[in-house]
């Protein structure tokens, strides 16, 4: 009897065993384009800070908690840039600045995500803009998770900033010097955890 319970709490050790030895899997996230914006903030005439977002956006995030990775997918409508302003709305869709009609999207594909003890704060990536694929780091500046009070699914929200020059992507209209071409990004966004 002894030798019968014997093997069987070794054959239970070997299964606990091999289940904890089943590597981490990450977690996939939606994007929620209703709680999602990317903004931006450019000089205007060298005299005040326009500021613009972006209204159509989809994409994925993935987080892999165990091993500290994740990653970034987005894809922004350009189309749907809004300053709150008619006519610098349809001067910003024109080929002299976003060309939205023969560059309507605009992308960033985050592959390398950095962690601060057990939360995401950096992801480095690329962002394509106007045909041209240049690096970008974004900054996690916050990040929090909750049970989704209607889905009853994790959702995560974080705040993002990063920024880049607009003349690297050949934006060149009214940014005479770097200082001109300077372009700062404040992100909110949320996504909900796949089922």
């Amino acid at each position: 009897m002894r030798t019968i319970r014997s093997i069987r709490d070794a054959v239970a050790l070997v299964l606990l065993g091999a289940i904890g030895a089943v590597p981490a899997v990450a977690q996939t996230y939606t994007i929620q384009p209703e709680h999602t914006y990317p903004g931006f903030e450019a000089p205007h005439l060298g005299i005040s800070w326009w500021r613009g977002k972006f209204l159509k956006t989809a994409g994925t995030v993935t987080l892999d908690r165990e091993r500290k990775t994740g990653s970034l997918s987005i894809e922004i409508d350009a189309a749907s840039l809004d300053f709150g302003h008619q006519k610098m709305n349809e001067h910003a869709r024109s080929p002299d600045f976003f060309d939205v009609a023969k560059y309507p999207t605009i992308t960033f594909k985050g592959a390398t995500m950095r962690y601060s003890g057990d939360t995401p704060a950096e992801v480095d990536g690329e962002l394509t803009l106007l045909g041209r694929t240049r690096p970008l780091t974004l900054r996690i500046e916050s990040f929090r998770c909750i049970t989704h009070p209607l889905y009853k699914r994790e959702i995560c929200g974080a705040d993002v900033r990063g920024g880049f020059n607009r003349r690297d992507f050949g934006m060149t209209r009214s940014a005479s010097d770097e200082a001109a071409g300077q372009v700062r990004l404040v992100i909110q966004v949320e996504a909900l955890r796949d089922e």
